[in-house]
């Protein structure tokens, strides 16, 4: 085995530029499936893998249209009595403002550094070719002309949009997802030289709160004082939002969270977190959150909320000198094991209802159809004992635990199929997702390649 590993490394090593160019071409497709004018693109996108997967040698191959953006989905089954694996990614991308990258445009990818700069070159197109390669690498290592486990994959389109339609999917092709075990693309690494293995996500609610005051806006120089200012009230309220102790004050909003188990804990204590080093590579200023848990602690077993943007007045150009007539925020909240979407959900109106000051009206928008619930691998999966060999094998060193602190339809997806879903992911805290200047770090894609041919060979022995 240790010469089939040398023979996947040699394979990883040597085709290298062709896996980036790869990557470079379909970073170059725009598929942002939130504008509604890239549509032609999140078309181009599915087909671009398509063919990469008829490439590949996968004899099974479609787009599937829903009324958003397609899916590509592909099956290479020929090995009668192995584990059927179903690989769960996305292939659309966060909007990207081309004014405010520093390192390249957006769609124009760059290479340097040892890093591949450009919209998906991370979150997922790098994660899903990372797969690409490793079918590859794993037939080329082994002499077989399939996989050594029946393959199933399906790329979703519309996962930086909530996912509208997968759930539709999952169910109107139930029969073609059957599998064994699922693996999600689409998660992060503690670092570079410390990997660790995704064991489970945050699930996410989102909401969108409108604070009323006047009926239009109006000069502050003629009612200043008796009007209900909105912009007040909506910093009051958010002011409100967490304790103290960076609790968050939703009632009963605690009483559903299940403790993490000691397993977890200890694995991310074993990290080694360093305050500074944490706060260069996320581009944060300081260290906040919950009293009495690490800050891995905090960013991935405990429930956390934020507000994602606010809105009032007119902030564009000579102030106006009004007091608006409406303000408006967005909310993040980042439920764990226990929580409910639905149950959040409700915990939110009622403090809404229960703090805000009868001299303004608001709206609460809670997105409940979009919210995403959490998840965790069984911890005695042996599948993830596999993988975590594989890991050990593909970074070459030893390899960590840990959970992602955003969200994914890991939940939804395991619970529709009902399969045990495992996480692999090459992505960095520094990678920059959702954000300007995305980059992927090619030596990390690399071990991702590795890690996933040996893992194939290593479930089909298991």
């Amino acid at each position: 085995m240790t010469d089939e590993l040398d023979r996947v490394r040699d394979h990883a090593r040597t085709h290298r530029d062709e896996l980036l160019e790869h990557l470079v071409g379909w970073v170059r497709i725009r598929s942002v499936s939130a504008n509604p004018e890239n549509s032609p693109d999140m078309t181009r996108s599915a087909h671009w893998l398509s063919g990469v997967l008829r490439e590949t040698g996968f004899p099974e191959v479609e787009v599937w249209r829903t009324e958003g953006a397609p899916a590509v989905f592909a099956r290479w089954h020929a090995a009668p009595g192995a584990p059927t694996v179903l690989v769960y990614s996305h292939h659309d991308v966060r909007p990207a403002k081309d004014d405010h990258w520093e390192q390249t445009p957006p769609f124009e990818p760059a290479l340097r550094d040892g890093k591949l700069w450009g919209r998906g070159a991370s979150d997922a197109k790098g994660q899903v070719l990372a797969h690409v390669w490793a079918v590859r690498a794993h037939l080329a290592a082994t002499g077989r002309d399939a996989p050594a486990v029946n393959l199933t994959v399906l790329v979703e389109g519309e996962e930086e949009a909530s996912s509208t339609h997968l759930a539709e999917l999952l169910e109107t092709h139930r029969d073609d997802l059957a599998a064994d075990l699922i693996v999600l693309s689409d998660t992060m690494i503690w670092a570079k030289d410390v990997p660790a293995l995704c064991t489970g996500v945050r699930g996410s609610v989102s909401a969108t709160l409108e604070v009323l005051g006047p009926f239009r806006d109006v000069h502050s120089g003629a009612v200043s004082g008796p009007a209900p200012n909105p912009v007040v009230e909506l910093a009051r309220l958010l002011g409100g939002l967490h304790d103290e102790d960076g609790r968050l004050t939703l009632p009963g909003f605690y009483d559903d969270v299940v403790e993490p188990d000691e397993g977890i804990r200890a694995a991310l204590a074993a990290l080694p977190y360093d305050g500074a080093d944490w706060l260069e590579r996320s581009s944060t200023r300081s260290v906040g959150g919950e009293a009495g848990w690490t800050v891995p602690e905090r960013l991935y077993l405990r429930p956390a909320a934020e507000v994602t943007a606010l809105l009032a007045g007119d902030p564009v150009g000579p102030s106006q000198g009004a007091i608006p007539a409406v303000a408006t925020a967005d909310l993040s909240i980042r439920t764990v094991p226990g929580q409910t979407v639905a149950a959040v959900a409700d915990q939110l109106r009622r403090w809404v209802a229960d703090r805000i000051d009868d001299r303004v009206a608001y709206r609460l928008e809670v997105k409940e159809e979009s919210g995403q619930e959490p998840y965790a691998t069984p911890p005695d999966l042996p599948a993830l004992d596999v993988l975590h060999e594989a890991a050990e094998e593909g970074f070459g060193r030893p390899v960590g635990r840990m959970r992602n602190a955003g969200g994914s339809p890991a939940a939804l997806i395991a619970s529709t199929l009902d399969l045990p879903l495992l996480f692999f992911g090459t992505g960095l805290p520094e990678d920059n997702w959702h954000d300007s200047d995305e980059s992927v770090d090619v030596d990390v894609l690399l071990a991702g390649v590795v890690t996933l041919a040996r893992f194939w060979s290593g479930l089909a022995r298991s």
